[in-house]
């Protein structure tokens, strides 16, 4: 999210890669990343929409080692087996996937 949520990013859930930091001259990681921090963003708002705290969990936007854009889910344990539940009481609670 973008504005005042930013503080929201400062609470301690590590959404750093191991690959943090590496770049590679030429690649456009910007485009990518700003691909993913739209699709974040939506994610983040239906996050808090359905209750979620985005200081438990949250989308984030990155990009992988060739700048194509990546959404990482980072969140507590706790918070993440809550949106698991959610998400399985949306389709039925098989645990199946699509």
């Amino acid at each position: 999210m973008t504005g005042a949520d930013e503080d929201r990013l400062r609470d301690g859930l590590d959404v750093a890669g191991e690959d943090c930091g590496l770049w590679v001259p030429g690649v456009d990681y910007v485009a990518g990343w700003r691909e993913a921090r739209v699709a974040a963003d939506r994610l983040n708002r239906a996050l808090l929409r359905s209750g979620f705290e985005l200081s438990d969990v949250r989308a984030v936007a990155s990009t992988d080692g060739d700048g194509r854009g990546v959404v990482r889910v980072a969140g507590w344990p706790d918070a993440v087996e809550r949106l698991a539940g959610f998400l399985e009481t949306l389709v039925g609670g098989d645990g199946g996937a699509a």
